[in-house]
């Protein structure tokens, strides 16, 4: 599937479909790609979908951090002239999503997270990144999944590039501190818009108890699981995602 990635103003972004506006926010590890079969999906669904590259790994040491990645966010919504929309995040991608309408509530409608960090993560582990081990790297890969051969050999050279440049990996760790130091936990009980929690059943990097924590501390929050999927619903399964959306959406 062909995907034109826009790029404008110092931004990289993907927009299609025409409709209610939403953001898709893509993991720490994740990028445009992720959403290569959803956005055919959800633009059935007469929804704009507009998904920026998060510059996760462009941005100076000093600014690799979630608040960044808030202003970031502000400052794209402002140049798309876009007012109030749904955000919809995988991974760190949701937990942006949740910092993001924590601060500026005004311009969130609904939120959809899907295998969202904020409350709970298992990383790739203490020995991450382990440079110059492919095998280990595409092991670690395939865990994300529930089917391995969502593991492409693509994804898997990405992760490892990024496990054997210095930059790139303190980039890496520092975004993940900075998530770690943003627990939502306290915040969660706050949040008074229509909140969709998508699971898959086997995830194993925020395990479905970490999903059921979420459901419980967020008031107006709805959750459905996916089986046979692991922590990228919204790439592992689209069509079954998408069908949750629908519903959900026309219910609220």
């Amino acid at each position: 599937m062909y995907m034109k990635v826009i790029k404008e103003n110092n931004f990289e972004y993907i927009e299609e479909g025409k409709g209610e506006p939403i953001v898709l926010l893509h993991g720490l590890m994740g990028g445009l790609e992720n959403f290569e079969h959803l956005k055919g999906e959800l633009t059935k669904l007469k929804l704009k979908i507009i998904a920026p590259s998060l510059p996760i790994f462009k941005n100076s040491i000093a600014k690799t951090n979630i608040k960044s990645l808030v202003n970031f966010l502000n400052k794209f919504l402002d140049y798309k002239n876009i007012k109030k929309t749904i955000l919809l995040g995988n991974s760190l991608g949701g937990h942006l999503a949740l910092v993001f309408g924590k601060k500026y509530p005004e311009k969130v409608s609904k939120m959809i997270l899907t295998g969202s960090s904020g409350l709970y993560e298992n990383t790739m582990g203490d020995s991450f990144p382990r440079r110059g081990d492919y095998d280990y790297i595409k092991q670690k890969t395939k865990e994300v999944f529930y089917s391995p051969k969502m593991a492409t050999k693509e994804l898997v050279d990405k992760v490892y590039e990024i496990a054997n440049k210095n930059e790139l990996t303190i980039r890496l760790v520092l975004m993940a501190k900075s998530a770690i130091r943003h627990n939502m936990s306290k915040d969660l009980p706050n949040i008074n818009l229509p909140v969709c929690l998508i699971w898959g059943k086997q995830d194993s990097v925020t395990p479905p108890t970490v999903a059921e924590e979420f459901n419980s501390l967020i008031p107006n929050s709805d959750l459905f699981w996916i089986d046979k999927c692991g922590h990228a619903a919204m790439w592992e399964h689209p069509k079954e995602f998408a069908k949750i959306v629908k519903k959900w959406i026309s219910n609220q």
